[in-house]
C-alpha cells in the first residue's frame, strides 16, 4: 500500500500541474508521467541519509523523500520559501536536509558530483551508496564517460541510473547511440551493467535495493538502464507530434501506476473504495497546499541581499606566523602552503594528474604521498571536468579539495563545472563549494599557445568565484592557505615563470593573507602602476631602471574580489596610472580597473588611464615572438607616454 501511495502522489501532483499550465497559472512544466516507477522505486530502496542526484523528470524522488508539496510548489513558483528563493526553477536545486542534489540544465555534470560524494563516504568509512540519474541522451556527453571512468578506477559505490525514455527532446534513440543496450557500455569500464523494466516499481525497488546493499559492503560502481517512455513532451510547449501514435499505445499499456494498481486489486490489497478514498484525499491535500503557495507574497527584490548571497561568508581571521623564516622559492612556498593545509584540515584531498608518486608536472607535491597517503593525494585520470565535479561532490559531503590543473590552459575541459556548478551553487541554494583550483599559468618559457595563456579574465567576470594571483613566495603561501580555508570556490593562479626564478624569506609555519587585499610594493608620487602576477616584477624592473622617477607599484594579489580602496588611494595620490598585465589587451582584467578609476577617480587624474597588456593574438612559442607578444615589450613606451602627458 505504501508503494502505491508513493507512486500515486507524484502522478496526481503532475496532473494538477498540467491543469495549472493550461490555466496559465504556471509557466513551464517538465513531465515525468509514465516514469514514476523509476524515481519512486529507487528512492524507496535507498537509505534516507544517502544522496540521490535526480533529473528534471524525477518528481517522485522529491516526494518519496517527503518534501512537502508546498515547499516544492514555492520552488516552482519562484517564491521566497522555495529552495532557491526564486533564483532558479524546476528541480535545479539541492537540499542537505533531504540529501537530494538537483541537476543543472547541462545534464551531465551531476554524475561527477556523485563520484565526489561517494568518495567522501569511502574516505569517511561510512558504507553508503550514492544514486545518480541521467537520461539516454545524456550518455553521449563527455561527463557521463568521465564519471563512469573515475568511479570504476576508484571503486566508488555509485549507481549510475539511465532513464531510457526513448527521446532526447525530439531525437530518437537510433540517432543517439549505436549499441543495442546502453548498459553494455559498462563493459568498457570493467563494471557491471544491467537493463530492467523501469515501469515496474517492484523490479526497480528490488534491483536498486540489491545493488545498494552489495556496493555498500563491496564498493564499486554499477550502470543500470531502466527502460521506460516519456508520455508527454520534453516540456509541455514542445509537444509530441514527432512520436508515432503506436508508441503511445504500446506504452500506455505499461503505465506503472495502473499496472501496479491492478496488481494490488488482484492481490486483494486494494479495492475500488480504497482507491477512491486515497485519490480524493490526495487531491484535497494538493489543492490546499498549492493554493497556500499561490497566496504567498511575491519576492521584493533587494540588490544587497542578492550580492551578499553570491558568496558564503568566509569569516576570515588572519593566522599570524611565528618569526622563524626560511628562504623559499615561489614553487616551494606553494608546496609549503599545501602541506600546511593538509596538516590543518584532515578532510582536505588533493587531486590532479600525476600529483602522487610523480609529484606533479612541476614537482610541487613531491613527497606528499609518503606523508599523507594515496587516499588524500590522488592521481586522476585525464578528465578535468570529471575531477572538478568530483571536487564539488566532496565538498557537498563534508570534504575540502584542491584540484591541480596541470596547466591553466587545460581548464577549458572543465569550464562547465567551474562556471555553472562551482560558481553558481551557493547563490542558487546556499551550499558552500569548498574547492580550490590551482592554475599554473603564464608565458615566458616558450611553451606556446596551449601552455602559456593568461586566462584569469575568463573567471573574474563570473560571480561566485574568487580569483587570486600572487606575485611573491610569501603571498603565494598565505593566499593559498586562505583559499583552502575559504568555503567558496577559489581559482588560484600561480605563474610558472616565477616557480624557480624568485626567492624570499617566508614564515615556516601556517599564516594567511586575506583574499581581496592589495599590497603597496613600492611607494611613489609621480605615477601608479597597478598590476599583478609577473607584471609586478616587470614594474619593479622598470622602476629600478628609472630610479629618477617616483613610481608607486600596487600588487593586486586578488582579482575577485579586488581592492578598489587601495587602487583609488594610489590614483588619488599620484594622479597618473598605468594598468599592467600579461593577459591580452582586449577584455583583459585591466579594462575593469580602468573603468572603475574613470568612474570614481576622474577628478584626481592628470592624464588618461592607460593600459599596457599583451598583444591581441594567441601566444607564440618562438622566444623573439613571445617577447614581442608580452606587455613588457611596451612598458617603457607606455610609461613615457603617461609621464609626459
Amino acid at each position: 500500500m505504501s508503494f502505491y501511495k508513493a507512486l500515486l502522489w507524484p502522478r496526481l501532483i503532475e496532473e494538477k500541474m498540467l491543469i495549472l499550465l493550461r490555466q496559465g497559472r504556471i509557466g513551464k512544466w517538465f513531465s515525468g508521467i509514465g516514469q514514476e516507477a523509476i524515481a519512486v522505486g529507487s528512492t524507496l530502496a535507498m537509505q534516507p541519509d544517502e544522496y540521490i542526484l535526480p533529473m528534471h523528470r524525477n518528481l517522485g524522488v522529491f516526494t518519496t523523500r517527503d518534501i512537502p508539496l508546498s515547499r516544492l510548489m514555492a520552488q516552482w513558483q519562484g517564491k521566497a520559501s522555495g529552495f532557491t528563493k526564486g533564483r532558479d526553477r524546476s528541480f535545479h536545486f539541492g537540499t542537505q536536509e533531504y540529501k537530494i542534489i538537483g541537476m543543472i540544465s547541462h545534464l551531465g555534470p551531476q554524475m561527477a558530483l556523485a563520484d565526489g560524494i561517494a568518495l567522501a563516504d569511502e574516505l569517511g568509512k561510512r558504507k553508503k551508496a550514492t544514486l545518480v540519474f541521467t537520461g539516454e541522451g545524456g550518455t553521449s556527453e563527455g561527463d557521463f564517460h568521465e564519471a563512469l571512468n573515475v568511479a570504476s578506477v576508484w571503486n566508488l559505490p555509485v549507481i549510475f541510473l539511465i532513464e531510457n525514455n526513448g527521446y532526447g527532446l525530439s531525437t530518437p534513440v537510433n540517432e543517439q547511440y549505436k549499441c543495442e543496450k546502453l548498459s553494455d557500455r559498462a563493459i568498457g569500464y570493467g563494471i557491471e551493467g544491467r537493463t530492467i523494466d523501469g515501469n515496474n516499481v517492484l523490479e526497480v525497488y528490488h534491483t536498486i535495493n540489491e545493488l545498494a546493499e552489495d556496493i555498500r559492503q563491496n564498493p564499486r560502481p554499477v550502470l543500470l538502464e531502466c527502460m521506460t517512455f516519456r508520455m508527454r513532451g520534453h516540456e509541455e510547449a514542445s509537444g509530441v507530434k514527432y512520436v508515432p501514435q503506436e508508441l503511445f499505445d504500446e506504452w500506455k499499456e505499461k503505465d506503472p501506476i495502473s499496472n501496479f494498481e491492478q496488481f494490488l486489486l488482484d492481490e486483494g490489497v486494494l479495492n475500488a473504495d480504497k482507491i477512491k478514498v486515497i485519490r480524493s484525499g490526495f487531491t484535497s491535500m494538493i489543492d490546499i497546499q498549492i493554493e497556500r503557495v499561490f497566496n504567498e507574497p511575491d519576492i521584493i527584490p533587494d540588490p544587497a541581499v542578492e550580492i551578499a548571497d553570491m558568496y558564503k561568508p568566509s569569516n576570515f581571521a588572519a593566522v599570524q606566523p611565528s618569526d622563524q623564516k626560511t628562504s623559499k622559492r615561489y614553487i616551494d612556498a606553494i608546496s609549503d602552503g599545501l602541506r600546511e593545509g593538509m596538516k590543518k584540515h584532515p578532510n582536505l584531498v588533493l587531486m590532479g594528474q600525476d600529483i602522487a608518486e610523480y609529484g606533479g608536472a612541476f614537482k610541487i607535491t613531491q613527497g606528499f604521498v609518503e606523508e599523507f597517503g594515496k587516499d588524500r593525494v590522488r592521481n586522476t585520470p585525464i578528465c578535468e571536468s570529471g575531477i572538478v565535479g568530483a571536487a564539488m561532490g566532496l565538498s557537498i559531503n563534508g570534504y575540502k579539495s584542491v584540484v591541480e590543473m596541470q596547466f591553466a590552459d587545460f581548464v577549458t575541459c572543465a569550464f562547465n563545472q567551474v562556471i555553472n556548478n562551482l560558481a553558481k551553487t551557493h547563490y542558487r541554494w546556499g551550499e558552500n563549494v569548498d574547492v580550490v583550483v590551482r592554475m599554473p599559468t603564464g608565458a615566458g618559457t616558450g611553451a606556446g599557445p596551449f601552455h602559456s595563456q593568461s586566462n584569469e579574465a575568463w573567471f573574474t567576470k563570473t560571480p561566485g568565484l574568487k580569483v587570486v594571483y600572487p606575485a611573491f613566495p610569501s603571498d603565494a603561501k598565505g593566499l593559498l592557505l586562505a583559499a583552502i580555508d575559504d568555503p567558496n570556490p577559489v581559482i588560484y593562479f600561480e605563474h610558472k615563470y616565477l616557480y624557480r626564478s624568485i626567492s624570499e624569506d617566508i614564515p615556516d609555519d601556517e599564516y594567511t593573507i586575506e583574499i581581496g587585499k592589495a599590497r603597496v610594493v613600492q611607494d611613489g608620487t609621480q605615477a601608479s602602476i597597478i598590476t599583478y602576477g609577473l607584471g609586478v616584477h616587470w614594474a619593479l624592473e622598470y622602476a629600478k631602471q628609472h630610479s629618477d622617477k617616483s613610481i608607486e607599484i600596487i600588487d593586486l594579489r586578488s582579482l575577485q574580489p579586488w581592492d578598489k580602496e587601495a587602487v583609488e588611494a594610489s590614483v588619488k595620490k599620484t594622479g597618473r596610472v598605468l594598468i599592467l598585465h600579461e593577459d591580452t589587451l582586449t577584455n583583459g582584467f585591466g579594462g575593469e580597473i580602468a573603468a572603475h578609476i574613470a568612474d570614481h577617480c576622474f577628478a584626481y587624474l592628470d592624464a588618461p588611464v592607460m593600459r599596457c597588456a599583451s598583444m591581441d593574438t594567441a601566444i607564440p612559442m618562438n622566444k623573439a615572438l613571445e617577447d614581442q607578444f608580452l606587455a613588457k615589450a611596451r612598458l617603457g613606451e607606455m610609461m613615457e607616454r603617461l609621464l609626459n602627458y
